[in-house]
């Protein structure tokens, strides 16, 4: 059945979000703040900033007013910066109706408040129409059509079913989840685990180097979201280990590369916006409210905070006493 779908936020991800929408056999319309972006879709079915190779498939309709894109939507893809979610949502509250559902698709934690993107969007929609889909997923994929899975969480699963079936299409397979603190948590924790392993691809630590931050770094990952509420089962799926796989393996990873700069010690000026970035220093923070140890977490934040340097949060790590793996 047909539905009408707003996405929220014209950059790669969100494009390609709306041709799987498009390919799902929805009506979209894309919403964006930059008009020469909008335009570029409208008359070249083009994002050239973003997605400059690919012709995008008719069916997106561009828009820049966000009352007309928001009304009437069924709903509502939310593809915009987790760092600016609590800015939208001040203006969304206004708009949007209670039995309209929101999706969120950012991979972050704000860094002022504290809060994922499910809890900043709390109380705009009932409760029960608030999702998050995640998972190891670049746009240009999808948008290219390659196969792709993720998941997609509602605290409850027969609602995440129902969508994960709707939102589904040929090459763009989704799952269901209850676990909403999982499938956040999993997305915004691997961009600072990618960023460790950039940096170790940009110091030439070597492959190995490599696989043990993963595997080190994913151990942190899953003690601090099961601690804060996450199921195991969700941490090792698609938004968790799969995302993880994939971000922090390939410079077409913005996280990645940006770690691989900071490795190298380049400037980091001008590099496209990697969310870890500004998820590192808040996720190192809730871990010590917690008492969850995480050094890889923890250096990455000094790292970015330049209290530290790339060379030598290696050498702490590899000073740290031996102790069981599983601790």
């Amino acid at each position: 059945m047909s539905r009408n779908i707003t996405v929220l936020g014209a950059g790669a991800w969100g494009t390609a979000l709306a041709c799987a929408m498009v390919k799902a056999q929805h009506e979209v319309t894309l919403w964006g703040r930059n008009t020469e972006i909008l335009d570029d879709i409208r008359q070249n079915r083009r994002n050239s900033a973003y997605l400059n190779d690919i012709q995008l498939v008719n069916g997106i309709e561009p828009q820049a007013d966000l009352v007309k894109a928001v009304g009437g939507s069924d709903i509502i893809l939310l593809v915009i910066p987790a760092q600016t979610i609590a800015a939208i949502v001040d203006v969304l509250k206004d708009i949007v109706l209670p039995d309209q559902v929101i999706i969120t698709c950012a991979k972050g934690i704000d860094q002022i408040s504290g809060k994922t993107p499910v809890d900043l969007l709390s109380g705009l929609v009932k409760q029960e129409n608030i999702g998050v889909l995640s998972g190891p997923s670049f746009a240009h994929d999808v948008a290219c059509d390659l196969p792709t899975a993720v998941t997609l969480a509602f605290e409850n699963i027969a609602q995440a079913m129902k969508y994960a079936h709707m939102l589904s299409s040929d090459y763009f397979r989704i799952y269901g989840s209850d676990d909403i603190v999982g499938v956040e948590l999993g997305g915004a924790l691997k961009n600072v685990l990618a960023l460790a392993v950039g940096i170790a691809r940009g110091l030439r630590l070597g492959a190995s180097a490599e696989a043990a931050l993963i595997a080190r770094g994913f151990g942190e990952l899953r003690r601090l979201a099961e601690k804060m509420g996450a199921k195991a089962d969700t941490l090792t799926g698609l938004s968790g280990l799969g995302d993880l796989v994939l971000t922090a393996s390939s410079p077409q990873s913005r996280n990645f590369s940006y770690g691989m700069t900071l490795g190298r010690g380049d400037s980091v000026a001008g590099l496209p916006l990697a969310e870890g970035v500004f998820t590192a220093q808040i996720a190192g923070k809730l871990a010590r409210n917690v008492g969850i140890d995480t050094p890889v977490i923890q250096s990455v934040g000094a790292i970015l905070a330049d209290t530290i340097t790339a060379r030598d949060a290696v050498r702490q790590l590899l000073s740290r006493p031996l102790k069981v793996e599983n601790e």
